[in-house]
């Protein structure tokens, strides 16, 4: 039973192009040749895998844009918003810092904010600007 298989060999008379497998047994001297038939969906399924190219250009440029908000526009956003409340800080004003210290304005310089903490003690503190969180006096 030695069995010699030739795979995958195109043959040229077949009448569809396919493929055609050939299988020669040696002790019978016995040729059988099978004949497959190509995919009837290979034509379709290239087709789909191509896709259209402004399809995809779409998609990138809304997941850009979406980007965009989510990592530039949003954080500059609110940078801004804090910017104005800083600038519009004034003596006698009761903040509240990153650290949740609760403080009054005494004294505004350029970028060091004076605060008093304790009325009894007269403990007085300095920050900087950008470490005012909230403007508590504005929302009394």
């Amino acid at each position: 039973m030695n069995n010699i298989s030739f795979l995958a060999q195109t043959n040229p008379n077949a009448p569809s192009g396919g493929i055609s497998s050939q299988s020669v047994d040696t002790q019978q001297q016995t040729t059988t040749t099978t004949k497959t038939v190509q995919d009837a969906n290979a034509p379709a399924a290239q087709q789909r895998q191509e896709g259209t190219p402004y399809a995809t250009l779409i998609l990138f440029g809304a997941m850009a844009v979406l980007l965009y908000f989510m990592l530039f526009r949003g954080p500059k956003k609110r940078q801004q918003q804090h910017q104005k409340m800083v600038q519009g800080l004034k003596k006698n004003d009761k903040v509240q810092t990153i650290g949740g210290i609760i403080g009054t304005i005494v004294q505004i310089e350029d970028d060091e904010i004076t605060l008093k903490i304790d009325e009894s003690n007269n403990t007085k503190m300095k920050v900087s600007s950008s470490a005012i969180s909230k403007n508590i006096s504005e929302k009394s």
